[in-house]
């Protein structure tokens, strides 16, 4: 398994509970932090340690992390929001989504996968 390499990690204040590995989006001002929820969100980073609302919680933001998957992913597929931050391939549909990298490893539902960071949102036909 790949290790953890992290070149860049910011701090943020919490918006609510955040677990390890969740997928992260600005909250309700440029300091904090709230759990992504879709594949439309504006994805950002992800959440490097479990923090309760009100805490300080440290985002990944370039390098290669772990991701909670809720969904089965394939090494070199794109990863996106679900429900809980959950990491899952992003579908092509005719709109705009945000991933927050590629998996470098397969996985399943529940795993923690290794993800290299790099934020971008692709629009598909």
């Amino acid at each position: 398994m790949l290790q953890k390499n992290v070149m860049l990690r910011r701090s943020f204040v919490a918006g609510g509970a955040i677990a390890e590995g969740a997928i992260v989006k600005f909250g309700s001002d440029d300091d904090s932090v709230v759990v992504a929820t879709a594949a439309t969100d504006l994805l950002i980073g992800v959440a490097s340690h479990d923090a309760a609302s009100g805490e300080r919680v440290e985002v990944d933001l370039v390098g290669i992390t772990y991701v909670k998957l809720g969904g089965n992913v394939t090494r070199g597929n794109d990863i996106t929001a679900t429900t809980a931050g959950a990491g899952i391939a992003l579908a092509a549909a005719a709109t705009i989504k945000s991933s927050v990298g590629k998996a470098m490893a397969s996985g399943s539902s529940g795993d923690l996968c290794p993800v290299m960071l790099g934020l971008w949102s692709a629009v598909t036909a």
